[in-house]
């Protein structure tokens, strides 16, 4: 184990953050470079290596945490590296992305501050990059086999990236102008610069995989003629239906969806706008959802140079200490301020808008709110609650319904859908259309980022199973189907 006192000895230290003036400034990571250097080894030594690592369970992927604490504890850092690697294709994504469920299960969290487990994985992930110790693993030999996959989101490319190692010919289709999916233009810059992205694309490409941007399946190539050029088809095209809020005034100007908003504000640092179509610059601004999507609206809103940002949150607050009824090792509902929240604004919670007021020229001006209590399991409006606040450009940032059906790609494979709009799947991550598998959001709607990539790695299992007949590959989601382990 790490240091047999040391979770006795050292106390929990997480990252520093730059000052609030100087990061609402650009738009870098609010985290200051090389901060954990100097504590991350301690750190680590706060593992206490427990008979039962219940952190296992917590990660989606069964990342192997107390080794690599271990490793990162003696400053073995070839080594923890390649313990990450083992359970995780992209832990600098995890590692400044997840909310770390692992860290929530952590068993000295039952009565102590957990380990920094996220903290310890980027930087061990960032020290290896740093090193030159992150190289392209191109297959020993090919397999004769092609896969598709469709979507480079996280799923997508965790998918593509096994299956590449597999010997397989993979191929990446991405409707967006760039590669990354969400992370690329749903995560703004502040939480994860779109250098990590761009490195691990280039491992990709080194080892093989081909990528395809700009073609839409269902528009651009069809569902038909994707399946004549390729053996298998891996859809992780996410849940991007993003929920509406159909209220009086819905259609005024100034309203819109999260994920019109960000991709905007994430294309200006790519180059491609001087400044964003859509900005919140001298505006008051009103996010609708209290997750993390409203979350990295607020701190693009204050970058922008808002005049005032208001989150609203239907739900009560939660509570700032683990519930009763969520008890360790489950992942628990908690007030959260994080970075955004840091830097200002106003959170309001147990409202719900009731409608939109415009101005002459059709733009909102205004939003009327009502508060809202549960009353025998029913969301009721409380009286005599009503007000108005000024809003000038609002986003609606209150999650998504299902993957897009709009553009054909689910009618022309003649795919299954749950009652929740997602993909239908079995155990091994196949569709009801034989070579045909779905992974992610797409298959297990609006999930977090750790659960993409260990579905990805899932469903390339499937894949390479299909293609071959066996496989080598690890399922870090494991199926129900004991006989899909062969």
């Amino acid at each position: 184990m790490a240091d047999p006192k040391g979770f006795l000895t050292t106390g929990r230290e997480t990252a520093c953050s730059r000052p609030v003036a100087e990061r609402l400034g650009d738009w870098n990571e609010v985290y200051v470079p090389g901060s954990l250097l100097p504590i991350i080894s301690k750190q680590a030594g706060r593992c206490m290596d427990c008979g039962i690592p219940f952190c296992h369970n917590g990660c989606p992927l069964g990342n192997l945490i107390p080794e690599w604490n271990d490793f990162a504890y003696r400053e073995d850092w070839s080594a923890a590296a390649e313990r990450l690697h083992a359970t995780n294709n992209f832990p600098e994504f995890t590692g400044r992305l997840c909310p770390a469920p692992c860290e929530s299960a952590c068993v000295l969290g039952i009565n102590q501050p957990a380990v920094t487990i996220k903290n310890v994985e980027v930087s061990i992930i960032d020290k290896a990059w740093d090193n030159g110790g992150v190289t392209p693993q191109p297959p020993e030999r090919l397999s004769g086999k092609t896969a598709a996959v469709i979507g480079s989101g996280p799923a997508g490319l965790a998918a593509a990236q096994q299956l590449t190692r597999a010997g397989h010919t993979v191929v990446v289709y991405e409707r967006a102008d760039r590669i990354g999916g969400l992370l690329r233009y749903g995560i703004p810059e502040f939480k994860m610069e779109k250098v990590h992205i761009n490195r691990r694309i280039e491992q990709m490409r080194a080892e093989g995989t081909k990528f395809r941007t700009g073609i839409e399946i269902g528009r651009d190539l069809s569902a038909t003629d994707l399946r004549k050029r390729f053996d298998a088809v891996v859809i992780a095209a996410g849940a991007t239906v993003s929920r509406d809020l159909p209220v009086p005034g819905r259609e005024l100007g100034g309203i819109h969806f999260a994920m019109e908003y960000l991709p905007l504000a994430n294309k200006v640092q790519e180059g491609d706008f001087m400044a964003p179509p859509i900005t919140a610059e001298g505006k008051h601004v009103v996010v609708i959802g209290g997750g993390d999507t409203g979350a990295d609206c607020v701190g693009t809103a204050h970058r922008q140079g808002a005049a005032s940002v208001t989150q609203l949150e239907i739900m009560p607050k939660p509570s700032e200490d683990r519930p009763t009824g969520q008890p360790w090792p489950t992942f628990p509902m908690l007030y959260k301020v994080t970075s955004a929240h840091e830097e200002g604004g106003e959170r309001v919670y147990s409202v719900s808008t009731t409608h939109f007021e415009g101005d002459e020229d059709g733009n909102v001006q205004a939003l009327h709110l009502v508060e809202v209590a549960f009353e025998d399991g029913k969301l009721v409006q409380k009286a005599g609650t009503e007000r108005v606040i000024p809003a000038q450009l609002v986003t609606l940032a209150m999650g998504f319904t299902g993957t897009d059906q709009a553009n054909g790609l689910v009618e022309q494979f003649g795919l299954e859908l749950d009652a929740r709009g997602n993909v239908e799947r079995d155990a091994s991550y196949a569709t009801n259309v034989d070579g045909v598998f779905v992974a992610g959001d797409a298959g297990r709607g609006q999930s977090l980022i750790v659960w993409a990539i260990a579905e990805g790695r899932s469903a390339a299992r499937g894949v390479d199973r299909f293609l071959t007949g066996t496989s080598a590959l690890p399922y870090p989601v494991k199926p129900t189907d004991r006989s899909l382990m062969v």
